[in-house]
């Protein structure tokens, strides 16, 4: 423990990139899905396949994964675990972690050629990661409770 405090914020920093990059995946998926689904039907489809694979294996998966590690080893490091403000945070960090699986769900739907929501419904599904993170970002920078 006492290395980890060494390094806290290292662990922070490390954390907050991986957020970033989580984010940007939660962002591009959705976009990549739309045309997927537009494409639905045609060759075009197969690549969309293959795009979203990657971005999951590659920026999506990994990232969130080391967001909940660097997350929960630096809430045990900085003793934060009986902050309110945390709490609501990891309920948060939980919504978006669903919200992950949901999407990586829909794109294997479509992937089956399946589609059950419409494009302007995937648009607007896009914007919740957003939502999530200003919450957090409040919740982390001002701590209200």
């Amino acid at each position: 423990m006492e290395f980890l405090a060494s390094i806290y914020l290292w662990l922070k920093a490390a954390h907050v990139i991986f957020v970033i990059f989580w984010m940007a995946g939660l962002f591009m998926l959705p976009r990549y899905l739309v045309h997927h689904q537009e494409a639905l039907g045609t060759p075009e489809a197969d690549k969309w396949i293959e795009r979203e694979g990657k971005l999951r294996r590659i920026i999506l998966t990994p990232s969130m994964v080391l967001v909940w590690v660097f997350g929960l080893t630096i809430a045990t490091v900085g003793q934060h675990w009986q902050e309110g403000w945390l709490h609501a945070k990891l309920l948060l960090v939980i919504l978006m972690s669903g919200y992950h699986g949901w999407m990586v769900a829909y794109a294997k739907k479509l992937a089956a050629g399946t589609a059950t929501l419409t494009s302007k419904q995937l648009r607007i599904v896009n914007e919740l990661p957003a939502l999530f993170v200003a919450l957090i970002v409040i919740l982390v920078v001002v701590k209200p409770f």
